[in-house]
């Protein structure tokens, strides 16, 4: 194995893009679009697709025009169905489609389709935000994992953290095996990259590139 900072070099070298800015959204402008389309994306990666179909749908679905609530929650089911069908989700295209149109319905009619009024609701306590994060239809532990891997970038209050994938691929690198030894290793503002990272790298099985000499 490589020394623990070079690894970190090459990871972030190799891997270091998150999947906000793969997907085109600003997480860190902390408003009601960027983290509904982050919530949208987070739904559609926790799901039995590859993460290259789940990116795709959730550009689509951007470029779509559904990027709040109230428009997703607005299509029609079909109109979601034929997104979603055509990206990557043909075998789920009917159940994602009404997740999609129950959560963004969940969003808009609790929260006024703002994320940012579910975390003042829930005092910015992690642990009940995801209470109530997992009452929108589609999103579970892993979802919210998911969403919390990139939300930290707005939200502070969940820095550091880093999901099991992450964790489990830090171990197999011999890096620190919790978020908070590896927050260590990088800045504050590249702990997300560093995060998103390890799952890539773990999602390619890439492991040889971030350990060769």
């Amino acid at each position: 194995m490589a020394d623990t900072k070079s690894t970190t070099d090459k990871l972030l070298e190799h891997h270091g893009r998150t999947f906000c800015d793969e997907l085109g959204i600003h997480i860190d402008r902390n408003t009601p679009s960027v983290l509904f389309r982050w919530l949208v994306a987070s739904i559609l990666f926790s799901s039995r697709i590859s993460a290259a179909n789940a990116t795709k749908a959730a550009r689509a679905l951007s470029d779509a025009g559904l990027t709040t609530a109230d428009k997703m929650a607005s299509a029609s089911w079909q109109d979601r169905v034929d997104i979603l069908g055509a990206n990557g989700y043909k075998r789920f295209d009917e159940s994602y489609s009404r997740h999609l149109g129950e959560a963004a319905e969940t969003l808009r009619d609790t929260y006024d389709g703002d994320l940012r009024k579910l975390r003042d609701a829930a005092d910015k306590d992690p642990d009940e935000m995801r209470r109530r994060l997992k009452a929108f239809k589609g999103l579970g532990d892993t979802g919210v994992d998911i969403f919390y891997r990139e939300a930290q970038a707005a939200w502070p209050e969940l820095y550091p953290f880093a999901d099991k994938k992450a964790l489990q691929a830090a171990e197999k690198l011999d890096l620190p095996k919790t978020a908070k030894g590896l927050s260590g290793r990088v800045s504050k503002a590249d702990f997300p990259r560093l995060v998103a990272a390890l799952v890539r790298t773990d999602l390619e099985k890439d492991y040889e590139a971030v350990t060769a000499d």
